[in-house]
């Protein structure tokens, strides 16, 4: 009760309220004539960036877990996977053109198979997803299949009537866009209030989720790769039918896309691909390289910056790029209060990659769920950061649950010579009796990254926790530990005020997949450890 307490309290009415309008009604199928699909003026630009994920007619694969192409409601299945199942993302992926009568075949099979609004593939994240892809699909210049633009039309009519508003965040974001598209593609004065509905919602939370500094609120790189393709797919389809109300939102969208551009750039190691803060995996979002090269596809533009020191204060990060290290350093609440569902107990974490190679990493999400595996991964001791009493930094629970939760104070960069030193603290121990508060200080200078962590209170038992790339090895020679690239390379790691132990532990670059690594525990002897990591 005392964590359902901590967690509904930061809750919006309209969360509560919506949740209970869902268990009371049902949504509605339009009985009326649907309305036909609008000209275009240019067809769509298909970008194929993503894997393909059918492997032949029977078999495809999702969170690298295959299963059959048609089983739409197949119980042995995750619910994330019949998500994957029922969003047809295949349609826009790799080489998907040599596909388009499979795809076609697909969507036959599942006009046939999914009756209205019943099943997983009529809730309304694959809703918004769905109607996405087959509409994108078809301005590419594919035939619609007997019964797909009446589905369609269906389709958006009911999701119209379940926008997802007791979630918020993302799935609010994925829902406008979906009423964007079919509002833009069909004729009608139904199809132009969703577009309405649709603009609306996505000027509103537009404005709500992007922070200043581009980062989108609830801080997880991937869902922020994720929203930016979305966004980058509006301004898009406003070149498919020119002007209009989305015509006019078109130099608002391209600003916000080239925010969200810098600030995922910036959030890079320097192998190209994402930092794992909160849920952050590979293979769910397109590469970023491929994100950055659409928007410039569609004329969205950046400045690119030389400094070596960004601090990102709207979102609460800092990337420090000097010296051949790139340190990505957390010093971010956890998200907006009302929906950390993607949020990890990660407060001071950070990640660090030396010579181009990643070093330090934090646990990244290979399932979703209510497990014990998804809260260990969740958990603080899964990042590199400082453990106390056993307990989290903020109290994660469930699948997407956070109870009372960890605040950042104090954040100060200071530049002396060719050393940056970036120092914070955070209230997520303030809820031990008696309480203990948590500051690090990051020091990165040449030949060094120097990592300082004080508690301030009395407390039993404390580890700060450092997670090795799996190329990375860790071995001890007598004192000395010794961390080795994948290249030959070494860095040395020294002590001072804690002993040290090397553990197993694994690492989750994507949904389903689990590797194993090294991680360096070190035990506090007083109230100061700092760790030091020396090439």
């Amino acid at each position: 009760m005392r964590l359902l307490f901590h967690t509904a309290r930061h809750l919006k009415p309209i969360q509560i309220t919506n949740r209970i309008a869902r268990r009371l009604s049902q949504p509605r199928l339009w009985a009326r004539e649907f309305s036909p699909l609008k000209p275009v003026n240019r067809k769509w630009q298909n970008v194929e960036i993503m894997p393909c994920s059918i492997l032949n007619a029977d078999t495809v694969r999702f969170l690298n877990e295959t299963g059959a192409l048609r089983e739409w409601q197949n119980p042995e299945k995750s619910h994330l996977w019949l998500y994957n199942l029922h969003y047809f993302d295949d349609l826009h992926a790799e080489n998907a053109v040599h596909r388009a009568t499979l795809h076609s075949e697909l969507i036959v099979h599942w006009l046939h198979d999914n009756s209205p609004t019943v099943g997983v593939g009529w809730e309304p994240y694959p809703l918004s997803l769905r109607i996405v892809n087959w509409l994108k699909w078809l301005l590419v210049g594919n035939k619609p299949v007997p019964g797909m633009l009446e589905s369609l039309f269906q389709q958006a009519h009911v999701l119209s009537q379940q926008i997802e508003y007791h979630l918020q965040g993302n799935h609010l974001l994925a829902n406008a866009k979906a009423l964007v598209f079919a509002g833009c593609c069909f004729e009608g004065e139904l199809a132009k209030a969703w577009l309405n509905k649709g603009l609306s919602l996505l000027d509103e939370q537009h404005r709500e989720q992007l922070l200043p500094d581009g980062a989108h609120f609830e801080l997880s790189p991937m869902y922020h790769s994720i929203i930016l393709m979305d966004i980058l797919d509006v301004i898009q389809l406003g070149q498919c039918f020119c002007g209009g109300k989305l015509g006019r939102m078109s130099a608002t969208l391209c600003d916000r896309a080239a925010t969200m551009a810098n600030w995922l750039a910036g959030m890079l190691h320097p192998d190209g691909e994402l930092s794992f803060f909160n849920d952050a995996a590979f293979g769910i979002a397109p590469r970023p390289q491929a994100i950055l090269d659409y928007a410039h596809k569609l004329g969205v533009t950046w400045p690119v910056t030389s400094v070596f020191t960004q601090h990102y204060d709207a979102s609460g990060y800092v990337a420090v790029r000097r010296h051949h290290q790139v340190a990505l350093l957390d010093v971010a609440a956890i998200g907006p209060d009302y929906i950390p569902g993607h949020a990890h107990a990660d407060s001071l974490s950070f990640e660090w990659s030396l010579h181009g190679q990643r070093v330090l990493v934090n646990s990244g999400t290979s399932e979703y769920g209510v497990s014990n595996e998804r809260l260990r991964q969740r958990g603080t001791a899964a990042h590199n950061t400082v453990v106390v009493n056993s307990e989290n930094s903020s109290e994660v629970w469930s699948g997407f649950r956070v109870a009372r939760r960890a605040r950042p104070f104090g954040v100060q960069l200071l530049q002396e010579g060719d050393c940056t030193i970036v120092t914070a603290s955070h209230s997520g121990y303030h809820r031990l009796r008696p309480k203990v508060t948590h500051s690090r200080e990051w020091q990165v200078s040449q030949g060094c990254l120097q990592v300082k962590d004080t508690l301030d209170g009395r407390f039993d038992k404390a580890e700060a926790h450092f997670h090795f790339h799996p190329a990375v090895g860790l071995t001890r020679d007598k004192n000395l530990i010794i961390a080795t690239l994948a290249d030959g390379q070494r860095c040395e790691v020294f002590i001072d005020g804690g002993s040290a132990r090397i553990d197993d532990s694994t690492w989750h670059p994507e949904f389903g997949r689990s590797l194993a690594n090294k991680q360096l525990v070190v035990v506090f002897e007083g109230a100061t450890v700092e760790t030091s990591f020396r090439y």
